[in-house]
């Protein structure tokens, strides 16, 4: 099996790389199951489902987006965006507008209530990621996984969209 401390250069079987995969694949899920957990508990505290809270961190960092940019973005079908953003107006963490060059685009913006949701939680990540970064990796573990978490995030964006 392939540890930590080969090369990257040195040749490893099929077998060893599938082992390999296996492993990083039920770690994944297990990290993955668990930060969202963890996340949850900040998101029903909100009355916002992960999907929600995922399109308020983008309409966080825009202006205003589109309806169709909404279920773009998402991966979803215009329908399936509106609802979306049905409840999350319904909570008043956003709001709709249409655009003035034409009032037949729809607009959506984050409102201030929305941005606190979001700040609170990015908040609860953070603090939860700095005691793992302080109390269970060294600094170069750290800088570590930050490099590979970011080769990780550059090969996922090139992945191509179903």
């Amino acid at each position: 099996m392939y540890t930590t401390g080969q090369r990257s250069t040195e040749q490893r079987s099929d077998s060893e790389l599938q082992a390999a995969a296996e492993e990083l694949a039920e770690i994944v899920m297990r990290m993955q199951r668990k930060f969202l957990l963890s996340l949850s508990e900040g998101l029903r505290h909100g009355s916002v489902s992960f999907p929600q809270y995922f399109l308020l961190g983008y309409l966080d960092k825009q202006e205003v987006i589109t309806m169709s940019g909404i279920a773009s973005k998402m991966g979803h079908t215009t329908a399936a965006a509106t609802g979306l953003v049905d409840r999350l107006e319904k909570l008043e963490y956003v709001q709709r507008c249409h655009a003035l060059d034409d009032r037949r685009k729809v607009m959506v913006r984050i409102t201030k209530k929305g941005s606190g949701l979001v700040a609170e939680i990015r908040r609860d990540m953070l603090d939860k990621i700095m005691k793992l970064l302080r109390e269970h990796l060294t600094a170069e573990e750290g800088i570590a996984w930050l490099q590979i978490y970011r080769k990780i995030a550059d090969y996922s964006d090139k992945l191509p969209k179903k």
